[in-house]
């Protein structure tokens, strides 16, 4: 199984503004680092040409959209938390409105499945609604691939639970 994530973000201004120029300039250095993360699987992208267009959808224009795959939560977490995205992911911010609701979403999907956007959307709006499930969770609520098989009985791990091995960065 490979672990889907989306996150979403609300522009504090228009994506071609003063305001994110620097978080503009910086997108094809930071998505050239998740591309090559260990773990990184597949990634949506506007286009191969222009590394610093965001994703179109029909979500609405100030939203942002990242929405990625990995092989497991310990290689998406070390690209989140221990890489040089950090630093970026600190200055949030800056850039976007603060969200009250839930921002990001994971679930499990088979090796070799593309997950559709409006697939991590309904997954997003599953999670606002009815909290941490096997289908839709996230780092702090976490389940297991196996647990999403055993759905009825699968209670979430909670982040406190689970430290990402010390040899892996």
């Amino acid at each position: 199984m490979h672990l889907a994530q989306l996150n979403v973000a609300r522009l504090r201004a228009p994506i071609d503004s003063p305001t994110l120029a620097e978080f503009v300039a910086n997108l094809e250095p930071i998505n050239k680092l998740s591309d090559a993360a260990p773990g990184f699987v597949w990634r949506l992208k506007e286009s191969e040409e222009d590394p610093t267009l965001t994703v179109r959808h029909d979500y609405g224009d100030d939203l942002l959209i990242n929405f990625s795959v990995w092989e497991s939560r310990e290689t998406l977490w070390n690209f989140v938390y221990k890489s040089r995205h950090l630093e970026f992911l600190r200055r949030r911010r800056e850039w976007f409105r603060h969200m009250a609701e839930p921002y990001t979403v994971m679930w499990w999907i088979p090796q070799g499945v593309i997950p559709t956007l409006a697939e991590g959307m309904e997954r997003l709006a599953r999670l606002r609604e009815h909290g941490p499930t096997p289908h839709a969770f996230t780092f702090r609520d976490f389940y297991e691939p196996a647990e999403v098989a055993g759905e009825a009985t699968a209670t979430p791990r909670h982040i406190s639970s689970w430290v990402p091995s010390p040899q892996t960065t």
